[in-house]
């Protein structure tokens, strides 16, 4: 799996259908239209999200791991 930034990761979020809820400090809340999931992506410069992290964020948004 490639690491990705916080900020990668939301314009793959927003390519599936998520939508910027809010920013509290410097992580993005994404909600989905019918879904109860919210997901906070911290988002600190080009930083990469951790590998747990991001497979954490990918289960809850329902990518795969070619998904993009």
């Amino acid at each position: 799996m490639k690491s990705v930034s916080g900020k990668e990761f939301a314009k793959i979020l927003e390519r599936h259908g998520w939508t910027l809820l809010r920013v509290q400090g410097s992580h993005h809340i994404y909600g989905k239209t019918g879904s109860d999931v919210r997901l906070s992506v911290p988002i600190h410069g080009n930083q990469a999200l951790k590998k747990g992290l991001l497979r954490h964020l990918m289960k809850m948004a329902g990518i795969s791991k070619s998904g993009r």
